[in-house]
Protein backbone atom coordinates (compact mmCIF):
# COMPACT_ATOMS: atom_id res chain seq x y z
CA UNK A 1 0.00 0.00 0.00
CA UNK A 2 2.67 2.32 1.26
CA UNK A 3 4.55 1.82 -2.60
CA UNK A 4 1.58 2.37 -4.24
CA UNK A 5 1.01 5.55 -2.37
CA UNK A 6 4.39 6.51 -3.04
CA UNK A 7 3.67 6.21 -6.49
CA UNK A 8 0.61 7.97 -6.80
CA UNK A 9 2.42 11.20 -4.62
CA UNK A 10 4.88 11.12 -7.39
CA UNK A 11 2.90 11.07 -9.98
CA UNK A 12 0.87 14.27 -7.96
CA UNK A 13 4.87 16.14 -7.60
CA UNK A 14 5.25 16.10 -11.26
CA UNK A 15 1.78 17.55 -12.17
CA UNK A 16 2.49 20.29 -9.97
CA UNK A 17 5.73 21.00 -11.07
CA UNK A 18 4.25 21.38 -14.05
CA UNK A 19 0.63 23.80 -13.56
CA UNK A 20 2.74 26.83 -13.26
CA UNK A 21 4.39 26.44 -16.82
CA UNK A 22 0.46 25.24 -18.19
CA UNK A 23 -0.40 28.23 -16.84
CA UNK A 24 2.25 30.29 -18.54
CA UNK A 25 2.04 28.59 -21.92
CA UNK A 26 -1.77 28.64 -22.16
CA UNK A 27 -2.70 30.03 -25.84
CA UNK A 28 0.77 30.25 -26.89
CA UNK A 29 1.93 29.22 -29.86
CA UNK A 30 5.07 26.39 -30.06
CA UNK A 31 6.53 25.48 -33.61
CA UNK A 32 8.57 22.22 -33.65
CA UNK A 33 10.79 21.09 -36.06
CA UNK A 34 10.07 17.28 -36.03
CA UNK A 35 13.26 15.20 -37.80
CA UNK A 36 16.14 12.54 -37.18
CA UNK A 37 15.66 9.56 -35.03
CA UNK A 38 12.64 10.62 -33.48
CA UNK A 39 11.12 9.99 -36.58
CA UNK A 40 12.52 6.60 -37.91
CA UNK A 41 11.51 4.64 -34.75
CA UNK A 42 8.33 3.49 -34.06
CA UNK A 43 8.14 4.11 -30.56
CA UNK A 44 9.68 7.19 -30.65
CA UNK A 45 7.15 8.55 -33.29
CA UNK A 46 4.14 7.09 -31.13
CA UNK A 47 5.88 9.08 -28.25
CA UNK A 48 6.07 12.44 -30.44
CA UNK A 49 2.28 11.96 -31.22
CA UNK A 50 0.89 11.76 -27.50
CA UNK A 51 3.07 14.61 -26.69
CA UNK A 52 1.83 16.81 -29.41
CA UNK A 53 -2.10 16.11 -28.43
CA UNK A 54 -1.07 16.86 -24.37
CA UNK A 55 0.19 20.18 -25.76
CA UNK A 56 -3.33 20.63 -27.59
CA UNK A 57 -4.97 19.74 -24.59
CA UNK A 58 -3.05 21.56 -22.14
CA UNK A 59 -4.02 24.72 -24.25
CA UNK A 60 -0.84 25.20 -26.25
CA UNK A 61 -1.23 25.94 -29.80
CA UNK A 62 1.46 23.62 -31.57
CA UNK A 63 2.67 23.36 -35.09
CA UNK A 64 4.55 20.55 -36.64
CA UNK A 65 7.28 21.38 -39.35
CA UNK A 66 8.75 18.20 -40.62
CA UNK A 67 11.87 16.99 -42.47
CA UNK A 68 12.59 13.57 -44.11
CA UNK A 69 16.10 13.28 -44.91
CA UNK A 70 15.94 9.20 -44.34
CA UNK A 71 12.85 8.82 -46.28
CA UNK A 72 13.91 10.90 -48.72
CA UNK A 73 17.23 9.25 -49.32
CA UNK A 74 15.54 5.56 -49.15
CA UNK A 75 13.46 5.96 -51.77
CA UNK A 76 16.12 7.99 -54.39
CA UNK A 77 18.42 4.81 -53.35
CA UNK A 78 15.37 2.41 -54.34
CA UNK A 79 14.75 4.71 -57.54
CA UNK A 80 18.22 4.54 -58.38
CA UNK A 81 18.62 8.37 -58.61
CA UNK A 82 22.14 9.65 -57.37
CA UNK A 83 22.43 12.34 -54.23
CA UNK A 84 25.09 14.30 -53.03
CA UNK A 85 25.66 16.74 -50.99
CA UNK A 86 27.40 20.06 -51.08
CA UNK A 87 28.10 22.24 -47.97
CA UNK A 88 25.70 20.34 -46.27
CA UNK A 89 23.19 20.51 -48.45
CA UNK A 90 21.40 17.82 -50.70
CA UNK A 91 21.96 18.81 -54.64
CA UNK A 92 18.66 19.13 -56.22
CA UNK A 93 17.84 18.26 -59.82
CA UNK A 94 14.62 18.06 -61.29
CA UNK A 95 14.34 14.63 -61.12
CA UNK A 96 15.20 14.49 -57.37
CA UNK A 97 12.83 17.31 -56.92
CA UNK A 98 9.75 15.08 -58.01
CA UNK A 99 10.88 12.71 -55.57
CA UNK A 100 11.25 15.37 -52.81
CA UNK A 101 8.17 16.56 -53.01
CA UNK A 102 6.47 12.80 -53.29
CA UNK A 103 8.06 11.85 -50.20
CA UNK A 104 7.48 14.72 -48.44
CA UNK A 105 3.96 15.95 -48.71
CA UNK A 106 2.62 12.28 -49.79
CA UNK A 107 4.38 9.88 -46.94
CA UNK A 108 5.96 11.35 -44.28
CA UNK A 109 3.55 13.92 -43.96
CA UNK A 110 0.66 11.47 -43.72
CA UNK A 111 2.40 9.51 -41.56
CA UNK A 112 2.92 12.41 -38.88
CA UNK A 113 -0.89 13.40 -39.38
CA UNK A 114 -2.16 10.14 -39.13
CA UNK A 115 -0.17 9.40 -35.61
CA UNK A 116 -1.74 12.40 -34.30
CA UNK A 117 -5.36 11.83 -35.59
CA UNK A 118 -5.12 8.46 -33.76
CA UNK A 119 -6.32 10.89 -30.53
CA UNK A 120 -8.49 13.00 -32.38
CA UNK A 121 -9.55 15.50 -35.53
CA UNK A 122 -6.51 17.98 -35.06
CA UNK A 123 -4.07 17.37 -37.21
CA UNK A 124 -3.96 18.98 -40.58
CA UNK A 125 -1.70 18.34 -43.30
CA UNK A 126 -0.32 21.11 -45.32
CA UNK A 127 3.07 21.88 -47.92
CA UNK A 128 4.97 25.14 -48.49
CA UNK A 129 3.19 25.38 -51.62
CA UNK A 130 -0.41 25.38 -49.63
CA UNK A 131 -1.99 29.34 -49.94
CA UNK A 132 1.91 30.25 -50.52
CA UNK A 133 2.53 29.22 -47.24
CA UNK A 134 6.30 29.40 -48.48
CA UNK A 135 7.73 31.46 -51.24
CA UNK A 136 11.47 30.89 -51.89
CA UNK A 137 14.30 31.84 -54.34
CA UNK A 138 16.57 29.65 -55.63
CA UNK A 139 20.11 29.50 -53.09
CA UNK A 140 23.89 28.98 -53.80
CA UNK A 141 26.40 27.05 -52.17
CA UNK A 142 29.76 28.31 -51.65
CA UNK A 143 32.98 26.41 -51.40
CA UNK A 144 36.29 28.03 -51.09
CA UNK A 145 34.74 31.20 -52.00
CA UNK A 146 32.92 29.40 -55.65
CA UNK A 147 29.65 29.68 -55.94
CA UNK A 148 28.25 26.45 -57.05
CA UNK A 149 24.02 25.66 -58.43
CA UNK A 150 22.89 23.11 -55.81
CA UNK A 151 19.46 22.93 -57.98
CA UNK A 152 16.20 23.47 -57.23
CA UNK A 153 17.78 23.94 -53.17
CA UNK A 154 15.60 27.32 -51.79
CA UNK A 155 15.66 30.02 -49.55
CA UNK A 156 12.86 31.45 -47.69
CA UNK A 157 11.98 34.71 -48.53
CA UNK A 158 8.63 35.19 -47.75
CA UNK A 159 6.00 33.97 -45.39
CA UNK A 160 2.38 33.70 -45.68
CA UNK A 161 0.82 32.46 -42.65
CA UNK A 162 -2.47 33.40 -42.81
CA UNK A 163 -3.99 29.66 -43.56
CA UNK A 164 -1.66 28.16 -40.09
CA UNK A 165 -2.99 30.90 -38.28
CA UNK A 166 -7.13 30.06 -39.57
CA UNK A 167 -6.19 26.20 -38.53
CA UNK A 168 -4.68 27.05 -35.13
CA UNK A 169 -8.04 29.36 -34.73
CA UNK A 170 -9.93 26.36 -35.30
CA UNK A 171 -8.11 24.09 -32.49
CA UNK A 172 -5.62 22.31 -35.26
CA UNK A 173 -2.15 21.24 -35.11
CA UNK A 174 -1.04 22.59 -38.80
CA UNK A 175 1.95 19.80 -40.06
CA UNK A 176 3.78 21.42 -42.63
CA UNK A 177 6.09 19.91 -45.06
CA UNK A 178 9.24 21.91 -45.93
CA UNK A 179 8.09 22.63 -49.58
CA UNK A 180 8.03 26.19 -51.20
CA UNK A 181 6.73 27.91 -54.00
CA UNK A 182 9.28 30.52 -56.52
CA UNK A 183 7.71 33.08 -58.15
CA UNK A 184 9.92 31.75 -60.68
CA UNK A 185 7.19 28.98 -61.01
CA UNK A 186 9.92 26.16 -59.70
CA UNK A 187 9.40 24.30 -56.51
CA UNK A 188 11.88 23.85 -53.92
CA UNK A 189 12.95 21.91 -51.63
CA UNK A 190 13.92 24.03 -47.95
CA UNK A 191 15.93 23.20 -45.19
CA UNK A 192 12.76 22.21 -42.08
CA UNK A 193 15.01 23.89 -39.86
CA UNK A 194 14.89 27.40 -41.54
CA UNK A 195 11.48 26.92 -42.37
CA UNK A 196 10.27 26.42 -39.30
CA UNK A 197 12.24 29.68 -37.67
CA UNK A 198 10.39 31.20 -40.67
CA UNK A 199 7.10 30.24 -39.40
CA UNK A 200 7.56 30.96 -35.74
CA UNK A 201 8.97 34.58 -36.61
CA UNK A 202 5.52 34.66 -38.45
CA UNK A 203 3.35 33.27 -36.18
CA UNK A 204 5.03 35.62 -33.16
CA UNK A 205 5.65 31.94 -31.78
CA UNK A 206 6.21 31.79 -28.02
CA UNK A 207 9.03 29.12 -28.15
CA UNK A 208 11.06 27.30 -31.28
CA UNK A 209 11.88 23.73 -30.40
CA UNK A 210 14.22 21.84 -32.56
CA UNK A 211 14.35 17.85 -32.28
CA UNK A 212 17.75 16.46 -33.44
CA UNK A 213 19.90 13.92 -32.47
CA UNK A 214 22.25 14.98 -29.79
CA UNK A 215 21.44 16.08 -26.38
CA UNK A 216 22.13 19.77 -27.34
CA UNK A 217 24.89 22.57 -28.08
CA UNK A 218 28.29 20.95 -26.74
CA UNK A 219 30.33 23.61 -24.58
CA UNK A 220 33.40 21.70 -25.23
CA UNK A 221 33.07 20.87 -29.24
CA UNK A 222 35.20 19.71 -31.41
CA UNK A 223 36.29 16.42 -28.96
CA UNK A 224 39.25 17.35 -27.19
CA UNK A 225 42.18 14.84 -28.27
CA UNK A 226 41.46 11.35 -27.66
CA UNK A 227 38.52 11.52 -30.42
CA UNK A 228 35.65 10.75 -28.65
CA UNK A 229 32.35 12.54 -28.91
CA UNK A 230 31.33 13.76 -25.58
CA UNK A 231 28.73 12.24 -24.05
CA UNK A 232 27.90 14.29 -20.51
CA UNK A 233 25.07 16.06 -19.83
CA UNK A 234 26.71 18.74 -18.04
CA UNK A 235 28.93 19.35 -21.23
CA UNK A 236 25.41 20.23 -22.71
CA UNK A 237 25.29 24.40 -22.86
CA UNK A 238 21.98 24.65 -21.36
CA UNK A 239 21.57 28.37 -22.32
CA UNK A 240 23.27 31.24 -24.38
CA UNK A 241 22.73 34.62 -25.83
CA UNK A 242 21.89 35.25 -29.50
CA UNK A 243 25.47 37.28 -29.30
CA UNK A 244 27.32 34.24 -27.92
CA UNK A 245 25.44 31.77 -30.15
CA UNK A 246 26.65 34.07 -33.28
CA UNK A 247 30.36 33.90 -32.05
CA UNK A 248 29.94 30.56 -32.26
CA UNK A 249 28.57 29.49 -35.31
CA UNK A 250 31.65 29.53 -37.32
CA UNK A 251 33.41 26.61 -35.18
CA UNK A 252 29.98 24.09 -34.97
CA UNK A 253 30.03 21.22 -37.00
CA UNK A 254 28.25 21.04 -40.53
CA UNK A 255 24.97 19.60 -39.12
CA UNK A 256 24.86 21.59 -36.25
CA UNK A 257 24.68 24.74 -38.23
CA UNK A 258 21.30 24.82 -39.66
CA UNK A 259 19.94 24.22 -36.40
CA UNK A 260 21.45 26.90 -34.63
CA UNK A 261 20.87 29.25 -37.01
CA UNK A 262 17.25 28.19 -36.80
CA UNK A 263 17.57 29.60 -33.35
CA UNK A 264 19.47 32.32 -33.94
CA UNK A 265 17.22 33.62 -36.81
CA UNK A 266 13.93 32.44 -34.31
CA UNK A 267 15.32 34.55 -31.22
CA UNK A 268 16.49 37.83 -33.84
CA UNK A 269 13.18 37.67 -35.01
CA UNK A 270 11.19 38.19 -31.97
CA UNK A 271 10.66 34.51 -30.24
CA UNK A 272 11.41 34.27 -26.73
CA UNK A 273 12.89 31.65 -26.72
CA UNK A 274 14.41 28.68 -29.13
CA UNK A 275 15.47 24.97 -28.01
CA UNK A 276 17.57 22.30 -29.56
CA UNK A 277 16.82 19.21 -27.83
CA UNK A 278 17.47 15.29 -27.86
CA UNK A 279 14.96 14.00 -30.10
CA UNK A 280 15.68 10.39 -28.50
CA UNK A 281 14.47 11.16 -25.45
CA UNK A 282 11.06 9.62 -24.70
CA UNK A 283 8.95 12.85 -24.22
CA UNK A 284 11.49 15.44 -24.25
CA UNK A 285 8.98 17.96 -25.71
CA UNK A 286 7.03 17.54 -22.22
CA UNK A 287 10.58 17.29 -20.22
CA UNK A 288 11.36 20.86 -21.81
CA UNK A 289 7.98 22.89 -21.60
CA UNK A 290 6.68 21.65 -18.64
CA UNK A 291 9.39 20.47 -16.00
CA UNK A 292 11.50 23.40 -13.74
CA UNK A 293 15.31 22.09 -15.18
CA UNK A 294 14.11 21.77 -19.03
CA UNK A 295 16.86 20.06 -21.44
CA UNK A 296 18.92 20.41 -24.44
CA UNK A 297 20.36 24.32 -24.96
CA UNK A 298 17.55 27.19 -25.02
CA UNK A 299 18.84 30.24 -27.14
CA UNK A 300 17.49 33.42 -25.80
CA UNK A 301 17.48 36.92 -27.09
CA UNK A 302 20.42 39.48 -25.65
CA UNK A 303 17.87 41.75 -23.45
CA UNK A 304 17.30 38.37 -21.54
CA UNK A 305 19.94 36.29 -20.44
CA UNK A 306 17.76 34.29 -18.20
CA UNK A 307 14.32 33.15 -18.82
CA UNK A 308 11.83 34.32 -15.55
CA UNK A 309 10.16 31.64 -13.75
CA UNK A 310 6.84 31.62 -13.84
CA UNK A 311 4.52 33.29 -11.63
CA UNK A 312 3.18 31.02 -8.34
CA UNK A 313 -0.56 29.44 -9.30
CA UNK A 314 -2.83 30.11 -6.51
CA UNK A 315 -4.69 26.86 -5.03
CA UNK A 316 -8.03 27.98 -4.50
CA UNK A 317 -9.08 27.28 -0.64
CA UNK A 318 -12.34 26.85 1.03
CA UNK A 319 -11.83 30.34 2.71
CA UNK A 320 -11.63 31.45 -1.16
CA UNK A 321 -14.95 29.77 -1.84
Amino acid sequence: MTARLNGALDKTHTLIEALPWMARFHGATVVIKYGGNAMTEEHLREKFADDVVFLRYAGLRPVIVHGGGPQIQRQLDLQGIESHFVAGLRVTTPEAMQVVRMVLVGQVNRDVVGLINRHGPFAVGMSGEDAHLFTAERKHAVVDGVTVDIGQVGEIVDVEAGAVQALLDDGRIPVVAPIARGEDGAIYNVNADTAAAALAVALGASKLVVLTDVEGLYADWPPRAGGAEPDSGDEVVSRITATELAELLPTLSSGMVPKMEACLTAVRGGVPQAHVLDGRVPHALLLEIFTDEGIGTMVLPDSASAPAEPAPVAVPTKEDA
